[in-house]
């Protein structure tokens, strides 16, 4: 018996500072691929304006510019994000630090209300707020029905189903792109890092590498735990193995 025919639908639009692709599978192609992959990037645009901290409506940017002492309610993804960003603070011993080393015990989050406790706290989710995006955006495609299909946010991706996607890193030596392997469930995430370069989430200077890939249950874990490697250098860091995870560095 032949395997019925799949059809893929890829689409992409500019977000997170990035290209977002979103790609869906299914054995037609109807209207409903393309209005999931719309609630994909709805969801992920959703995500954008709570994190980002250029946003000045953003929860991340109103926290930002408040006083000490002042606090506000935050929404879901803004919760979820900080409170999986103080768990991988206290894990790590304070390499993950989504204060960038400003003041990472002056921030409290109870429930959805985030407090402010010094003047000097300013708070990035840029190290972890786009894996965040990319799950929510699989999250979409999957109420919307796909049972198939892929989210790739510049490096940060998760596929889910059936679906296969090749692993390609940038060859910065001698330009091009080179074949990592291919993903088939779970999430894949590279940072790139120059030589002596610093992350984005930690005073500690980051090794002499270009690249730091790391594969996990979700793209969260996986974007986030790219920092922690990067600042460490250790591929064999303890959250590896306690969050389900594997990293390379390149």
């Amino acid at each position: 018996m032949n395997a019925t025919p799949r059809h893929t639908v890829r689409r992409a639009r500019p977000l997170l500072g990035t290209l977002v692709e979103v790609g869906v599978c299914a054995p037609d192609d109807d209207t409903s691929l393309h209005i999931a992959c719309d609630a994909a990037f709805a969801a992920v645009v959703d995500v954008q304006r709570q994190l980002s901290r250029f946003d000045a409506a953003s929860d991340i940017a109103r926290f930002n510019a408040l006083p000490a002492g002042g606090w506000l309610d935050v929404r879901s993804d803004t919760a979820l994000v900080l409170a999986a960003a103080q768990q991988l603070f206290d894990d790590s011993d304070g390499v993950f630090d989504v204060s960038l080393g400003s003041a990472p015990a002056a921030w409290q989050l109870h429930s959805r209300r985030l407090h402010k406790l010094s003047d000097a706290v300013q708070l990035d989710l840029g190290g972890i707020g786009k894996g965040h995006a990319v799950d929510r955006a699989v999250q979409a495609l999957q109420l919307a029905g796909v049972a198939d299909g892929w989210v790739n946010a510049g490096g940060d991706l998760r596929s889910f189903g059936s679906a296969t996607v090749a692993l390609r890193l940038r060859d910065e030596q001698r330009g091009g792109v080179i074949d990592f392997g291919r993903l088939h469930g779970g999430a894949f995430a590279t940072s790139h890092f120059g030589a002596g370069a610093r992350s984005r989430l930690s005073a500690v200077a980051a090794p002499a590498r270009s690249h730091v890939s790391v594969a996990a249950p979700n793209c969260l874990l996986a974007d986030a735990l790219t920092k922690v490697v990067a600042a460490t250098g250790d591929v064999e860091h303890p959250l590896m193995a306690r969050k389900g995870a594997q990293a390379w560095l390149h």
